[in-house]
């Protein structure tokens, strides 16, 4: 009833990751592997139909999976509306969904500036999030962009610049602030451990 606005959704989480942020919330997933098959999941979904409104792809980072096209064409053929949750990293992957028509709603995950990109993600997708960010927003399908604050690595400037930035690429839909969550002992699992954060400096930009 959450992760999907206005609609009742199922959320099939993806393994792997190609980003290694330090709060990460999921390290089990970026870490694991898959534990279902397409097939079980399928025959979940089919048991769904009329019940559910909704699929969320998420993870860990779904766009990097190589069937996640096909198995986002069988999921609208079923009559389900799809979301997806994304770090924005692969593009190519979110404009074909769009060509295709496949998409109902995107929730992009906004990580940092490119100053600060390489210390939050210990990647170097800032461009790849930026043209994602941009196929999105040319398009008609709805898109929520979110950030993680964790406050050992964005400060309020940091948030204030990063809001005016997204202006400027033309979005000016909300903005949603979530809090760095320091109650899972595996963070250290990616590599680095992190003191929790500020709790309560969560909300919503409306611009």
């Amino acid at each position: 009833m959450l992760d999907f606005p206005d609609r009742t959704a199922c959320i099939l989480w993806f393994a792997g990751c190609n980003m290694r942020c330090s709060y990460c919330y999921n390290p089990e997933i970026v870490l694991g592997k898959g534990k279902l098959s397409w097939a079980h999941v399928r025959e979940f979904l089919q048991s769904r139909r009329h019940l559910l409104d909704g699929v969320v792809f998420s993870g860990g980072e779904c766009t990097m999976h190589p069937q996640l096209i096909p198995f986002v064409r069988e999921v609208k053929k079923m009559g389900f509306e799809v979301k997806i949750d994304t770090n924005g990293s692969r593009p190519e992957v979110i404009g074909q969904l769009i060509t295709e028509d496949l998409l109902d709603y995107v929730a992009l995950d906004f990580k940092s500036l490119p100053e600060k990109y390489w210390e939050v993600t210990r990647s170097d997708l800032f461009l790849a999030f930026e043209k994602t960010l941009e196929i999105i927003v040319s398009s008609s399908v709805p898109l929520e962009v979110r950030t993680t604050v964790h406050s050992e690595q964005l400060r309020t400037s940091d948030l204030d610049a990063m809001n005016t930035w997204l202006r400027g690429k033309g979005y000016f839909g909300s903005y949603y602030l979530q809090p760095f969550r320091g109650d899972k002992q595996t963070l250290g699992d990616l590599g680095e451990s992190k003191k929790p954060g500020l709790k309560s400096r969560v909300g919503v930009w409306r611009n």
